[in-house]
C-alpha cells in the first residue's frame, strides 16, 4: 500500500469516527540522577521531573538505527488515534468558543511563551515512511531536521531544503518561514511539501495541497499555526551525494558581497549559496556543489565533533588572508578561493555548534571564561543550538537579545547593513539569497509582484540578512531600537520573519503585510476564528515585558551570573545534549 493510499484510508477512518476522543496517560518520574559528562569528568546533578505523556505513535526510525523501514497499517492506525484525540480537543474548544494554543514540546522561537489553554501534539514526531521510488517522505510535524535526515539518507535521499539547526521541526518549517542556503533554488521549506493533513479550528481533519484546498495550503504556510494545526505532511526528496564541495569567496566591501551573493544565486551549477559578513571589508560568499568525488589530497572537513572548529570561525580563518574574489561568479580571481569537502549531513548542520555565532555571547556573559578552542571543546554539550535555546529562554536573556531575520530587495541591502552597523554594531551578519513567494503571504516578500500572460504571479529574488546579537540592557532602549529597526526595514522595502520579537502596533503590522482581508476570509472559511491571529502570536506586550523585566532585575535571576546558571540548569534538565552525542548523521570515517 502506498503512502498516499495509507493517508486516504486514514482520513476516511477519521471522518467515519467523527474525531472521537482519545485518552491521555500521565506518568510521573521520581528522583533521577542526571550525569553530565565532559570527557573523563563526571558532574552529578539531582533532578526531579514530572512528565505528561500523551498518545504517542511508534517511532519508526529511532535514532539508534538507520535501517530503512516500510509503512504499516499499524503505524498509521496509531497516528489516526492520536489525530482523533487532537481533533476532539480542538472541537471542544471550538464548541465552547474558547481560544487555545498548540503545544509542540519544543521551540526555536525567541518570542515569549504565555501560559494558556493548549492542545498537546508533541506525540506527532515520527517519520512514518520513505518512498524511494516516488522520492517522498510521510512525516509528522514534530520531526526535527536531524531525525528527518537520518531517516532519508539510508535511501540515498534528502530534503531539498534542510534547516541548519537540527532541532527545527518539519511542522515549524511549514507554519513558519524557513529559508536556507538552498532556498535560492528550491524556495522556502513549505515549497517542497506536496500536501499536508490539518485539523481545522472546528475539529475537522482535512487534506490540503496545490490541487485540493489550494487556498488553505497556501495560506497556512507561514501563518504560524493561526489557520489550522498540521498533523502530517508529504515532503519531496532529492538524490543525496557524499559531499558538498564548499568554496569560500572573499569579498572586500558590502557592495561587493551583495553583488557576489546575487551572482552566485544565478549560477546554475550551485546547489547551495549563503554568506557571512564579518565586517564591512571582510565578507565571504559560500557556494556549495553536491558531489560524490573528492580529490585524494583534500581532507574531509567536519564540524560536529567537540574539537572541530565552529563553522563561522573556520570560514573566517580560511579567508583571513585570501584575496578578494570580486563581485561576479565569473571573476577570474575566484580560482584562488579556498575549498573544503564537507560530508552532506555535516554541511546541513554546520552552524549547529555555536548556533551560527550566537554561542559566542555565552562567553561575553560569563566574562571569566576564555573564548578559545579548549573551552569550546570543554563546554561543547552546552553550545549546540538546542541547549543554547533552552539556556536563552531559561535565563531570561532572550528579552534583550536581538534575533531577527530581515528580507530586503538587493538594491537596498547595502544601505540596511550600513544602518545596522551604525545603530547596533552587531557582527557577523548572515546573508541568504531567497526565491520569494508571491503575495498574499506572511513570508517576507519584497519588490513589485509581476503577473505573466498565463496569470502566474511572481516576485524578484530577495536577500535575507540575519541580525543576531546582544541588544541594549535597558528595556525601554531595547524596545526603541527594535521599533526603529522595523521602521527602517519598511522604509527600505523589506519585511521581517515572524519567529522573533515583533513590536509593530496592530495597524502598522497589517500595513506592512498588507493581506488582512485575505487572511480574515481564510480564517472564517476554515473555522479558525477561535485560534489566535498571526498578530496575537507574534506581538510583544511591551508593558507586560517592562514589568517582567523590572521583576527579573530585582530578583536573584536578574543578577549576573545567576540568571545564566539558571539557564544552564534548565538546559541540563532537558537532556537535549544527549541528542547530539548520539546523533547518527555525524561523519564517522577517519579523516585522512
Amino acid at each position: 500500500m502506498s503512502a498516499g493510499e495509507i493517508v486516504s484510508r486514514h482520513l476516511v477512518e477519521l471522518r467515519a469516527r467523527g474525531g472521537g476522543a482519545g485518552a491521555t496517560a500521565g506518568a510521573s518520574a521520581g528522583p533521577l540522577s542526571l550525569v553530565l559528562r565532559f570527557c573523563s569528568i563526571s558532574i552529578v546533578f539531582p533532578s526531579h521531573a514530572t512528565s505528561i505523556t500523551p498518545i504517542r505513535p511508534p517511532l519508526l526510525h529511532p535514532l539508534s538505527s538507520l535501517r530503512p523501514s516500510t509503512p504499516s497499517d499499524l503505524v498509521m492506525e496509531r497516528h489516526t488515534k492520536a489525530v482523533e484525540a487532537i481533533a476532539s480537543a480542538v472541537r471542544g474548544f471550538f464548541e465552547r468558543r474558547e481560544p487555545y494554543r498548540i503545544f509542540h514540546g519544543s521551540t526555536n522561537s525567541t518570542r515569549p511563551q504565555r501560559n494558556t489553554r493548549a492542545v498537546d501534539i508533541s506525540a506527532l514526531k515520527n517519520v512514518i515512511s520513505v518512498d524511494k521510488a516516488a522520492r517522498t517522505a510521510l512525516v509528522e510535524p514534530n520531526v526535527p531536521m536531524d531525525r528527518l535526515v537520518e531517516s532519508t539518507l539510508p535511501y540515498g535521499l534528502v530534503p531539498p531544503v534542510v534547516m541548519e539547526f537540527p532541532g527545527i521541526t518539519a511542522g515549524g518549517g511549514f507554519a513558519g518561514t524557513a529559508g536556507e542556503s538552498s532556498s535560492f533554488k528550491h524556495g522556502f521549506f513549505n515549497d517542497t511539501i506536496n500536501y499536508v493533513e490539518m485539523v481545522l479550528g472546528n475539529g475537522d481533519v482535512v487534506k490540503a495541497s496545490r490541487e485540493e484546498r489550494a487556498d488553505l495550503f497556501r495560506g497556512a504556510a507561514g501563518a504560524v499555526g493561526s489557520i489550522g494545526t498540521t498533523t502530517l505532511m508529504e515532503l519531496q526528496l532529492m538524490e543525496a551525494k557524499k559531499f558538498v564541495k564548499t568554496t569560500y569567496h572573499r569579498t572586500s566591501s558590502v557592495a561587493e558581497a551583495v553583488a557576489r551573493v546575487r551572482s552566485e544565486a544565478e549560477n546554475p551549477s550551485n546547489d547551495y549559496v549563503d554568506g557571512i559578513l564579518f565586517s564591512k571589508d571582510h565578507g565571504v560568499i559560500v557556494t556549495g556543489e553536491l558531489t560524490n568525488e573528492k580529490p585524494d589530497d583534500k581532507p574531509v572537513q567536519t564540524f560536529s565533533g567537540a574539537w572541530d572548529p565552529w563553522y563561522y570561525l573556520h570560514v573566517k580563518d580560511r579567508t583571513l588572508n585570501a584575496p578578494s574574489a570580486g563581485p561576479s561568479a565569473s571573476s577570474s580571481s575566484s580560482s584562488s578561493s579556498p575549498v573544503d569537502y564537507i560530508p552532506l549531513a555535516e554541511y546541513f548542520f554546520r552552524y549547529d555548534r555555536g548556533g551560527f555565532w550566537v554561542g559566542a555571547a555565552a562567553f561575553t556573559y560569563f566574562k571569566g571564561v576564555p573564548f578559545n578552542r579548549f573551552f569550546r571543546w570543554f563546554l561543547d554539550d552546552f553550545l549546540h543550538t538546542r541547549m543554547l535555546y533552552r539556556a536563552l529562554h531559561g535565563s531570561g536573556e532572550s528579552a534583550r537579545f536581538i534575533v531577527q531575520d530581515l528580507g530586503l530587495p538587493y538594491r537596498n541591502a547595502e544601505a540596511f547593513v550600513d544602518y545596522t552597523a551604525e545603530n547596533f554594531g552587531i557582527w557577523p551578519l548572515w546573508l541568504c539569497p531567497l526565491k520569494q513567494t508571491a503575495p498574499p503571504t506572511f513570508h517576507p516578500h519584497t519588490g513589485e509582484a509581476e503577473t505573466s500572460a498565463d496569470g502566474t504571479v511572481s516576485v524578484p529574488p530577495s536577500l535575507n540578512i540575519g541580525l543576531w546579537g546582544w541588544g541594549p540592557a535597558d528595556h525601554d532602549e531595547f524596545v526603541t531600537k527594535n521599533r526603529a529597526l522595523e521602521a527602517k526595514l519598511t522604509e527600505l522595502g523589506g519585511m521581517k520573519w515572524l519567529y522573533a520579537h515583533t513590536y509593530y502596533d496592530q495597524e502598522d503590522f497589517w500595513k506592512v503585510y498588507n493581506n488582512k482581508e485575505w487572511y480574515d476570509a481564510l480564517r472564517e472559511k476554515y473555522h479558525a476564528t477561535t485560534l489566535p491571529t498571526v498578530y496575537d502570536k507574534v506581538k510583544i506586550d511591551v508593558e507586560a515585558r517592562r514589568a517582567e523585566s523590572r521583576r527579573t532585575k530585582e530578583s536573584l535571576k536578574g543578577r549576573k551570573p545567576f540568571g545564566g546558571f539558571y539557564g544552564i540548569w534548565k538546559s541540563i534538565q532537558s537532556k537535549d545534549y544527549m541528542l547530539h552525542r548520539h546523533a547518527k548523521w555525524k561523519y564517522k570515517e577517519e579523516k585522512k
